[in-house]
């Protein structure tokens, strides 16, 4: 049993860690989709502005519940006040929802990866490919249990020698990726068949300039909430992970400081992976490829990838490789919030209990894979999308327990905790607060609004658009 609490060597292991988190497959292939759904540029403007008010509020709420209570997230709720110890249940949940189902994910990646390596580029391209890998029995769940070991690997060697050791490396590895690609898709230039040429700086102008022409006050909610949404994916807040984190910060690190470099970090690889993605999709496909949705990765890329050529294949090694960095960084921070809550609640140690949190990815894991074949089904949620079990997963944790969570939290800090005891904990190693106004505005009046909206979207009583 662990009698003492691990802890990340410094700062630079801490923000590797965190923004090894916050960069995972969200970033890669739902911000871009995103961005071209509302008009490029205005959907970036706006979420810059919501990661540094918004997601700057809930990321050092989290970070400083964590460090204050040195508790994961289970218990560290019930320690801020014995009130609200059940919302530590809620934000556990979220993690032990999304673990199986983004290593499912994680599985398809790799199985990409591999295609590109072994010469399977135009087969990777060609249209059925990816609905025949996860509509086969076999193929699927085989991926998924490499990706769940890759995963589990990191974690069962803790926080420092696991967690922080290959942060420190693959992050700076996958940083240098992104802006490699980014540049290379810039100077794409691609002439389709009635002879009209596009090219990658034709859709950089796309990606970064503002258009707000014929946007509705509608449109406008609904880009905003499409923004709020990303930066839950995007900055691991609502889940308990930047509360385990958290939990393994010295208290002489400065948060402030590390607050900041992770917003940096995770604002400057969305739009990176905007920068990577939309000018290769508009080179190749114009603005209605822009619009593929959840699809963007897995069809629409390689199908572009292969009418690179050759090149086609090392840039999608590199591509796939890079994908597959962000997806284990955070599948790790995602096991690692479940560990950490067991680890804290009921004092096991550390290497039984990723042992036993890996057999439950695994069993539930194969029940999502399983979703596109023997326990396949259709089922319309109240936001009138049409859902497998991978799907229902998803708006369970992500437009139901998040929203939630993060509501319960604006409460507990906002009107029992009060907004000082953040504050002082942030301070507390001599640090300035910047923004310290703007934080208690967000964190009781503007944000828990926003929550209540987001949840009425989610459930469909409120439509946007």
């Amino acid at each position: 049993m662990e009698t003492k609490r691990s802890n990340f060597s410094g700062n630079f292991g801490f923000v590797m860690a965190a923004a090894g988190s916050a960069v995972g497959l969200g970033n890669i292939w739902r911000f871009p989709y995103l961005a071209a759904k509302h008009g490029g540029g205005a959907f970036l403007l706006v979420y810059i502005i919501m990661a540094l008010t918004f997601g700057f509020s809930l990321l050092t709420t989290e970070i400083a519940i964590g460090r204050k209570t040195k508790q994961g997230p289970l218990t560290a709720y019930g320690v801020m006040n014995k009130k609200f110890g059940f919302l530590g249940y809620f934000a556990w949940i979220v993690p032990v929802m999304i673990l199986p189902y983004y290593c499912a994910i994680g599985g398809w990646v790799l199985k990409y990866l591999i295609a590109f390596v072994t010469g399977g580029r135009s087969a990777a391209a060609a249209d059925g490919y990816f609905t025949g890998h996860i509509t086969s029995l076999a193929s699927p769940i085989i991926w998924l249990v490499v990706f769940v070991a890759m995963t589990a690997f990191v974690v069962y060697n803790g926080v420092e020698k696991g967690i922080e050791k290959y942060s420190k490396i693959l992050m700076p590895i996958l940083i240098v990726l992104i802006i490699g690609i980014g540049i290379f898709s810039l100077f794409l230039s691609h002439t389709d068949e009635s002879g009209v040429t596009r090219t990658g700086l034709q859709g950089l102008a796309i990606y970064v300039k503002p258009d707000f022409s014929g946007m509705t006050a509608g449109g406008f909610l609904s880009l905003l909430m499409d923004a709020i949404g990303q930066l839950f994916y995007s900055i691991s807040v609502a889940m308990g992970i930047m509360i385990a984190y958290g939990s393994y910060v010295k208290k002489d690190t400065s948060m402030m400081k590390s607050i900041n470099q992770i917003e940096f970090f995770d604002t400057l690889v969305a739009f990176l992976a905007g920068l990577m993605i939309v000018p290769a999709v508009f080179c190749f496909m114009g603005t209605e490829g822009m619009s593929a949705g959840p699809g963007l990765m897995f069809i629409s890329l390689p199908k572009i990838f292969d009418a690179m050529g050759i090149v086609g294949t090392i840039v999608g090694i590199l591509f796939f490789v890079m994908v597959t960095f962000a997806a284990v960084t955070s599948s790790v921070s995602v096991m690692e919030a479940i560990v950490s809550g067991i680890m804290d609640k009921w004092h096991l140690p550390r290497k039984k209990t990723t042992i036993m949190v890996t057999i439950y990815a695994l069993v539930i894991g194969i029940v999502v894979c399983l979703g596109y074949n023997l326990l396949y089904f259709e089922y319309t949620l109240p936001n009138g999308s049409v859902a497998q079990i991978l799907d229902i997963m998803d708006y369970i944790s992500n437009s139901i327990l998040m929203p939630v969570v993060a509501l319960i939290t604006c409460i507990l800090v906002g009107y029992f905790c009060k907004p000082k005891t953040i504050i002082d904990e942030v301070t507390s190693d001599g640090s300035k607060f910047g923004r310290k106004t703007l934080y208690i505005v967000m964190i009781k009046y503007v944000m828990p609004v926003i929550f209540v909206v987001l949840l009425l979207q989610a459930m469909g009583i409120l439509k946007l658009g």
